[in-house]
């Protein structure tokens, strides 16, 4: 959500930032709806100049014990023309903000400007691509063959794009969540919270999924309880019309929750296996912090992000997204993307954002520093994506035998060493 008075002073600096953007808003009628606005404010202020006029001379002449009756009718008749007009302004202000609440976030001045995926700029690598000496499966084809992972009574149970895990395969998954929630709370300083897994509509607008991804999202039918689509959700409303305190700050919390989607559109996309299902598992990581350190804490998130990819010997590379593939709510965004034998390719499995105040203006989240009070930045980024990493791990460490070696991080906590077939 975007402060009305902030981007009426500065219309063209943003409206010309958000022209980068993919499919950029159009703001013709912010415009209007703006000119109009001010056309009654400065209408009624005249109308009013006149009633004030009227009003002196009515006392005067009623003074001097004159009729007064017509310049009565004329300021009753200037009063409810001046009403009209503010009744005119608070509908355009409405109108405005409903206008405002479907503008995306203005892009950072540090993100590289594209018109596509293919201008994102790579930042950094971490780990090189493991040279095979066999070729090497996907993980639908591994997963089946070890007994680990079975789509097909998925479907059976509920239908396309959902997973069912066995024995070790849901062992993997525990304990990568289990693996991720210790390091992100015991070694990078964030405070795990477990929160609802349905969120209600106000929830959902304040992290700007509603109302414009409605069509993405799970809904349960009569009810204003909604399947969340990650953890950002539940957690960034947990300070929801709330004023925090600025020595607090900055807050880190991460959360491990299962997240629904419909991936409305998506059809045909990465559907084979589980890169793109309906239902995953995730550990998210969100902060709270003043503005001035918001950049800075964007930095140690997604460095945290990294680490678990680190600690678990995966090869990635981060990329910045230019101004045209930042989501709705993002100032700045990262991709971290894994390395994936199965698609000769680096896959995301996190996106490190900082929302400046965008969120915060649409919950309602404030600090304190003395008497003075402002929005807070809100940033997040997944810790990882589990379902991900487990794909990474099984096609990563797969051998010519057709088993998974386990990587030592996950050792003590699956209690294997080596996923062999059932």
């Amino acid at each position: 959500m975007h402060d009305l008075s902030y981007f009426r002073a500065n219309f063209d600096r943003i409206a010309g930032r958000l022209a980068t953007r993919s499919n950029p808003p159009d703001l013709d009628q912010f415009r209007e709806l703006d000119q109009r606005r001010r056309a009654a404010i400065s209408e009624a202020e005249q109308l009013q100049a006149r009633v004030n006029a009227r009003s002196a001379q009515i006392g005067a002449l009623r003074q001097a014990g004159g009729d007064a009756t017509s310049m009565q009718d004329e300021v009753r008749a200037l009063k409810t023309e001046i009403a009209g007009l503010g009744e005119q302004r608070k509908a355009a202000d409405e109108k405005l903000q409903s206008l405002l609440a479907g503008i995306p976030n203005v892009p950072h001045e540090s993100v590289p400007v594209g018109r596509s995926e293919a201008d994102n700029v790579e930042v950094r690598r971490w780990g090189t691509p493991r040279a095979f000496d066999f070729a090497p499966k996907a993980h639908w084809d591994l997963g089946k063959d070890l007994g680990i992972l079975d789509l097909e009574r998925a479907a059976k149970i509920t239908g396309a794009r959902f997973a069912l895990y066995w024995d070790l395969g849901a062992r993997l998954e525990r304990a990568l969540i289990n693996f991720m929630l210790d390091v992100h709370t015991r070694e990078h300083g964030y405070t795990e919270v477990l929160p609802p897994f349905m969120v209600n509509s106000k929830s959902l607008f304040g992290t700007g999924q509603l109302p414009k991804f409605q069509e993405d999202l799970f809904k349960c039918e009569g009810l204003d309880f909604w399947l969340i689509p990650t953890a950002e959700v539940p957690v960034t409303n947990i300070y929801r019309d709330e004023t925090l305190e600025a020595a607090a700050l900055p807050i880190g919390l991460c959360a491990y929750t299962p997240c629904f989607r419909s991936e409305a559109g998506s059809y045909g996309r990465d559907v084979r296996g589980i890169i793109r299902v309906h239902q995953f598992q995730k550990v998210e990581l969100v902060k709270f912090t003043s503005p001035e350190t918001s950049y800075d804490e964007l930095e140690k998130l997604t460095a945290d992000a990294e680490r678990i990819l680190q600690r678990l010997g995966l090869p990635y590379r981060t990329v910045a997204l230019c101004t045209s593939d930042l989501g709705f709510s993002a100032a700045k965004t990262y991709d971290i993307e894994v390395w994936l034998p199965g698609l000769n390719g680096y896959k995301e499995i996190s996106s490190c954002s900082n929302f400046e105040s965008f969120q915060a203006r649409r919950a309602g989240i404030r600090y304190r520093s003395g008497k003075k009070s402002e929005f807070v930045h809100t940033l997040n980024g997944s810790g990882l994506a589990v379902g991900r990493t487990w794909v990474a791990i099984v096609e990563n460490y797969q051998q010519q035998d057709g088993s998974v070696v386990v990587p030592e991080a996950l050792r003590p906590y699956l209690n294997a060493e080596v996923i062999r077939p059932r």
